[in-house]
């Protein structure tokens, strides 16, 4: 599987630009053994540009969701001109998936630390902005996903550092998977992250002069029955 080209994905404003994570995490996702025809979920799906690397990947059958109407719309055509039987739908991380199980689920989710207020249901920040520690969405993802991971199933999800990856490992092993850190890597900082830059220095969260984040992709696991 080919990393993306992603100045060919159509991209609405509003919508999240695939960068150095989307790379991160549709690599992690090629080196993970993954049974052909395996059922997929891509929450937060974006442009739809990690559906399209999962639907190449083993000829999985994905499901892409998303809370936003732009992304959903832009997921849409970017699976459908590339003839990829991708199903998007529009909604709040897991309810449109609710009672269904995955053999594999990849999540990008908003984890730029922000303002303590998040922002509201049309802002643009939506995409980044996870609230004052950059948890708000991460959390929600790890005390959902396990009830819908099947067993043997697999979760991976890309975040930074900064965003506290212990704490993420600590809550997916609470919840009865494995968990560990299966890739990363340094990151420039982005334009979201060059503007917080003097922010979140003085809260301490980057050195002084400090442009580059340290990206992971964390994997968990549910034991076969």
């Amino acid at each position: 599987m080919e990393l993306l080209n992603t100045m060919l994905l159509l991209r609405p404003p509003g919508v999240y630009r695939p960068q150095g994570d989307t790379d991160l995490l549709s690599e992690t996702l090629r080196r993970t053994p993954v049974p052909a025809g395996a059922r997929v979920l891509d929450i937060g799906t974006g442009t739809g540009a990690v559906s399209v690397a999962a639907a190449r990947h083993g000829d999985c059958r994905v499901t892409a969701v998303d809370v936003s109407l732009r992304a959903v719309l832009a997921a849409r055509l970017n699976t459908m001109i590339r003839g990829l039987p991708v199903r998007v739908r529009r909604g709040d991380l897991f309810a449109p998936v609710r009672g269904q199980l995955f053999d594999v689920i990849l999540a990008n989710p908003p984890y730029v630390p922000g303002h303590v207020a998040l922002p509201s249901l049309h802002s643009r920040a939506r995409a980044w902005n996870a609230g004052l520690d950059g948890r708000h969405v991460l959390d929600r993802i790890c005390a959902q996903a396990p009830e819908h991971l099947a067993p043997g199933g697999t979760l991976l999800m890309v975040h930074s550092a900064l965003s506290g990856i212990e704490q993420t490992l600590d809550m997916l092993r609470a919840a009865g998977l494995t968990a560990e850190v299966a890739a990363g890597g340094m990151e420039p900082f982005g334009p979201v992250m060059r503007a917080r830059a003097h922010v979140l220095e003085r809260r301490g969260l980057i050195r002084p002069g400090q442009r580059y984040e340290e990206l992971v992709v964390v994997r968990a696991g549910r034991a076969e029955n």
